[in-house]
Formats: C-alpha cells, structure tokens, sequence
C-alpha cells in the first residue's frame, strides 16, 4: 500500500515539472525577447516622453507615490553601492 502511494507521488510529481516546464516556456515567450529589445531600440523618444507624462501625471495626482518610488530607488542604489564597496575591499584583500 506505501508502495502504491509512492509510486503516485512520483508520478503527479513527474507530470508537475512537465507542465511548470511548459509553462516557462510560453512564459518566454511574453518577458524579454528580442522583440522587446528591438522595440525600445526604434522606439527610444517616445518611449522617453510616455515616462516623463506619467510622472508629470503623478506629481499631479499623487506626490507621495512619487516620493515612495525615489525612497525605494534611493535605497536600492545605497544597497547596490554597498555590495560594489564590499566587493572592491575583497579584491583589494586577496
């Protein structure tokens, strides 16, 4: 009887990571192509003038976001800062 319960569980299990592989695939297909890339590449400028009217837009409506959005990204910048700091000393050390 354990036997059989195993043996179920190897399968439902091999069958998950069938379907999760699937749909990582068809995932791909939707997140960072080369169609993305090639997009933002032709389309810089207006790429660019959507993102300065949405936060012209948002200094507008909702000041606070926009402070939250420049407190993450400041403390993002101190962390990544950090690591290039730690990273340099250890190079030095060794």
């Amino acid at each position: 009887m354990n036997n059989i319960n195993i043996d179920e569980i190897i399968i439902e299990n091999e069958q998950l990571k069938q379907e999760n592989n699937e749909l990582k695939d068809k995932l791909k297909s939707y997140t960072n192509t080369n169609r993305h890339k090639k997009y933002y590449e032709k389309n810089k400028d207006i790429v660019k003038e959507k993102g300065k009217k949405y936060l012209e837009e948002l200094k507008e409506k909702n000041p606070n976001k926009l402070k939250e959005y420049r407190h993450n990204a400041y403390l993002k910048r101190k962390e990544k800062n950090k690591d290039d700091n730690e990273y340099i000393k250890e190079q030095k050390n060794n």
